[in-house]
């Protein structure tokens, strides 16, 4: 991305990290769950650079619910569930050789190696597929289960078992226990067969082997699986009772000898031979049976693997050069503001419906007033587009030479256009908002749909359309009503089941999902509360620190006073800042918020958040800080370590820090943890406790 869009303040990269946020979250539910991209892969990946390198600039921006630190989406409902039992992470992705070079310089500088020293690279082709893992015990197939999440995915063990590459026994030489990664695909021979025949029986034909591959995979039906032609490559490990190589080659190489199918791949050591690969690579993509959407690099070596771990979404030694993404020309109709949940009142241009990567598309995020004025973006305009997620491309440049003049410059509205409310920017940011609050209808309404989305409540049932038409009919006004809905669906003019779409069995399984979520954990509480700035991770931070939402909420109480313990105690908190914070204040200072949230407590039962005990970790909960020049490991690294095993690296002493490791040349952290009567230990000492 062009370094000028990022000339703008924090609160302005705030909002632009929610809009890009927002529409990755959607991209994933559609890729992962419902197996109907509504993005081409290319586009996709362009929207999440740019949201990564917009935290790279904005640090404080990543936090854990982050799409960056996310894998796809959570399972759907078809299914059995599966945890796995080490997470199936996703890939971080670079565009061009300068990137390629710079991920190599990561992992240098992780280790502490010299510059421009040779890195080992297994390079891969990226199979555009569905995830999945087979778990072998005992040398038989006994599950396979998709990605989902990273965390936990789905039991496709019946429909995996009828892919005739993937063999039910492993030879006897394999570990008792071994768990293959790889990737589903249809080849595009199978794919276009299948459509023939479905589009011969008048059913509903795929848009590309991707989607026919999950779907095949995701039938209830097994027999219907078995009737698809289907392929497994096999690429990584998961859990394993025993080390089966010392590399990744040495890996594929075992994966290849017991029957694992595989791709071909290419050892690198050099930036010539890395960009040659893709090249070829690149050349080759229309003829291979099989769709590849770039080239994965792996460090070699399984030791500096170990070393370099993991960050929450993707391996520290690993990436996927992505082949480059697929634009379309069309012209601006108009320019509409849509309100959000937090009042902001974001562009969005009605774009003439054109077709891009299989996918037609008819709207364009703006984003701003300010990144409007920037491409100097106006109604009439013929632009360049992308395909960023959910329905809505992002406009990537103006065609500046095909205007006639009748092109009209975009004027940011002085009223929102749902409730008449002024629409203010706030000082320094980029932003408009409403400012009508929850008297502003479509704020109001958006926050239902937050409350009961999937991060938050879960609802079954409470989808988009529900809420709105539940609110238009005046039936839920507020979350607090949502509990209630059942108790007064007899006083209604019409009891919900016999609404149009409605009836008996539907009503029934409505309120058993409300029923279902009276329970719920503080975490989840908070963030389904809808407050401005606190997200997922956030909410996590908050339950964690305050343990109850009766205490949570006396704290923010004292925390109105800048000068208390309370204030700085809550800016203490990882993700929490003075604008959070000062949110988070507003909203429990405010009657209406009070009123809702005593409601909900006499509805509900919020858990108090229970902190998952690792017993085999010295450090799990501790707080630590480095200082100082380590030796053995880079400061990197051994951030990275303490993570890893529970603990929470801070950049100041404090009385609550636990641990102060010394390195040489190690300043006034060590005097202050002195002062403090913080422990202190060296770095063979830190070492010694941790490995």
């Amino acid at each position: 991305m062009n370094a000028s869009l990022f000339d703008f303040d924090l609160e302005d990269a705030k909002a632009r990290h929610k809009a890009l946020s927002e529409q990755i979250r959607k991209a994933d539910i559609a890729y992962y769950n419902e197996d109907a991209p509504v993005m081409d892969d290319g586009a996709y990946d362009n929207l999440r650079r740019d949201l990564e390198e917009l935290e790279t600039r904005y640090p404080e921006l990543a936090t854990k619910e982050s799409p960056t630190q996310k894998v796809g989406s959570a399972p759907s409902k078809g299914f059995k569930k599966v945890k796995h039992a080490i997470p199936m992470l996703s890939l971080s992705n670079v565009f061009s050789e300068e990137e390629v070079s710079e991920f190599l310089d990561r992992v240098r500088r992780f280790l502490g190696m010299p510059e421009n020293e040779p890195i080992e690279l297994v390079a891969e082709p990226k199979i555009d597929g569905l995830s999945c893992s087979l778990r072998y015990e005992s040398r038989n197939l006994v599950l396979a289960a998709t990605r989902g999440d990273g965390a936990e995915g789905e039991d496709i063990t019946a429909n995996v078992k009828t892919i005739s590459c993937i063999p039910q026994t492993l030879p006897k030489d394999a570990p008792d226990l071994l768990e293959v990664r790889g990737e589903i695909y249809m080849s595009r021979a199978g794919f276009a067969a299948l459509n023939k025949r479905l589009e011969e029986e008048g059913k509903k034909t795929f848009a590309n082997p991707r989607n026919a591959a999950a779907g095949s995979v995701r039938q209830l039906d097994s027999t219907i699986t078995a009737k698809r032609e289907l392929g497994f490559f096999g690429y990584a490990l998961g859990e394993l009772s025993e080390a089966i190589a010392t590399t990744q080659e040495g890996i594929r190489r075992k994966l290849a000898k017991w029957g694992i199918p595989e791709t071909p791949y290419k050892l690198c050591k050099t930036m010539t031979e890395i960009i040659e690969n893709y090249e070829q690579m690149l050349q080759e993509r229309p003829d291979l049976d099989y769709e590849i959407d770039g080239i994965v690099y792996k460090v070699n070596d399984l030791e500096l693997q170990e070393r370099l771990g993991f960050i929450s979404r993707s391996p520290r030694w690993a990436t996927a050069h992505k082949f480059p993404a697929e634009q379309a020309i069309t012209r601006i109709n108009a320019i509409d503001i849509q309100v959000g949940r937090t009042g902001a009142l974001t562009p969005v241009a009605r774009l003439e419906p054109i077709t891009v990567g299989g996918v037609v598309v008819s709207n364009a995020t703006l984003h701003n007033e300010d990144e409007i004025a920037r491409k100097d973006i106006r109604q009439g305009d013929m632009v360049v587009i992308q395909r960023a997620g959910d329905v809505i491309p992002q406009v990537v440049r103006v065609l500046k030479e095909k205007r006639t003049g009748s092109e009209k410059e975009f004027t940011p509205l002085e009223a929102c256009p749902e409730c008449g409310a002024h629409a203010v920017r706030e000082e320094g940011g980029a932003v408009r908002r409403c400012t009508g609050g929850m008297t502003c209808p479509k704020q109001a309404v958006e926050r239902l749909k937050h409350f009961v989305s999937r991060l938050a409540f879960d609802i079954d049932g409470m989808g988009d359309k529900i809420i709105q038409s539940f609110w238009d009919d005046g039936l839920i006004k507020n979350p607090a009503d949502i509990f209630t809905l059942e108790k007064r669906n007899e006083s209604f003019d019409k009891p919900i089941r016999e609404r149009e779409g409605w009836g008996e069995l539907s009503e029934k399984n409505l309120f058993e999902s409300i029923n279902n979520r009276r329970n719920i954990a503080l975490n989840r509480f908070i963030y389904a509360l809808g407050i401005r700035q606190i997200g997922e991770a956030t909410a996590k931070r908050l339950a964690s620190t305050y343990g109850t939402i009766d205490v949570l909420q006396e704290a923010m109480s004292f925390a109105q006073d800048v000068s208390s313990d309370a204030y700085n105690e809550l800016l203490s908190i990882d993700d929490i800042g003075p604008a959070a914070a000062s949110d988070l204040i507003a909203f429990f200072a405010e009657d209406h918020n009070l009123d809702v949230l005593e409601q909900l407590k006499t509805h509900l039962t919020i858990q108090p958040y229970e902190q998952l005990e690792r017993t085999d970790s010295p450090v799990f909960g501790k707080t630590v800080v480095f200082t100082g020049t380590l030796v053995k490991m880079t400061r990197a690294e051994a951030k990275a370590k303490a993570e890893s095993l529970g603990a929470k690296v801070s950049g100041t002493v404090s009385q609550k820090t636990d641990y102060v490791i010394a390195g040489e040349k190690a300043g006034s952290k060590l005097k202050k943890a002195s002062e403090l009567g913080v422990t202190t230990l060296t770095e063979d000492e830190w070492l010694e406790l941790v490995l």
